[in-house]
C-alpha cells in the first residue's frame, strides 16, 4: 500500500485538476433545456466514459500515445482546439438558439464531447493519471490504489453534476444565459492556454 501522504496528495491533485464544482455551471450551460432525467443520464454517461478513459490512460497512457506517435503536447493542443470550438458555440448563441422551447434538441448529446472529454478527462487529468501511476511504486498495488481514488473522484464529480438542477432553479433563465456567455469567454481562454502550454512543451517557444 502506498503511503497515506501520497494517497491524500493524489486525491487532492485529481480534485483540483478535474474540478467538480467548476464543472457544474458548465454542465448547466451544456444541458440547458433538458429534463432532469436526461440530465442525469448525460452526467452518468459522461462520468463513466471519463472514468474509462482516465483508467485506460493511467494504465497504458504513455505506451498508447507513443505507439500511435502522439506526444502529450500534441494531445494538449488538440484538446485546446476542440474546447475553443465549443466556446464559440456558447458565445455566439448557437447553442441557446437550439435550446429554445420546452425540450432540448433530441440529437444533442454533450456527454461524450465536451463533457467526458476534454472537460472531465482532459489533457491535464490524463497527464495527472499517468504521473500518479508512475509515482505509485512498482507492482499493481499502488496502481490499484490510484485507480480506486479515481473512482471516488468520479463519484464525487457525478454528485456535483446532479446538483445542477438545483443551481439552475436558483439562478433562473437570465442567470443561466449570463453564466453561459461568461463561461464561453472563460472556456475560450482556457482552450487558448491549453494550446499555449502544448506549444511550450514542444520547445518551440520559451
Amino acid at each position: 500500500m502506498p503511503e497515506i501522504a501520497f494517497l491524500i496528495t493524489a486525491f487532492a491533485t485529481l480534485f483540483v485538476v478535474i474540478d467538480p464544482p467548476g464543472l457544474v455551471p458548465m454542465f448547466i450551460a451544456l444541458t440547458r433545456g433538458m429534463s432532469a432525467e436526461r440530465r442525469r443520464a448525460m452526467a452518468q454517461r459522461a462520468c463513466l466514459i471519463a472514468t474509462a478513459l482516465l483508467t485506460l490512460f493511467g494504465l497504458f497512457g504513455e505506451s498508447i500515445l507513443g505507439f500511435i506517435g502522439i506526444s502529450m503536447p500534441a494531445f494538449r493542443i488538440a484538446g485546446g482546439i476542440l474546447l475553443f470550438l465549443t466556446a464559440l458555440d456558447m458565445l455566439f448563441e448557437r447553442r441557446t438558439q437550439r435550446r429554445e422551447g420546452q425540450q432540448a434538441d433530441p440529437d444533442h448529446d454533450p456527454s461524450v464531447f465536451p463533457l467526458a472529454t476534454p472537460l472531465i478527462a482532459g489533457p491535464g487529468a490524463i497527464a495527472t493519471m499517468i504521473l500518479l501511476v508512475g509515482q505509485s511504486g512498482p507492482g499493481w498495488i499502488g496502481t490499484t490504489w490510484v485507480v480506486g481514488l479515481l473512482l471516488v473522484m468520479m463519484a464525487t464529480t457525478f454528485a456535483f453534476l446532479l446538483l445542477s438542477n438545483w443551481f439552475e432553479r436558483m439562478l433562473g433563465r437570465t442567470g443561466v444565459i449570463v453564466i453561459t456567455r461568461l463561461l464561453g469567454m472563460l472556456l475560450a481562454a482556457l482552450s487558448v492556454q491549453f494550446v499555449i502550454d502544448g506549444v511550450k512543451q514542444t520547445g518551440l517557444i520559451g
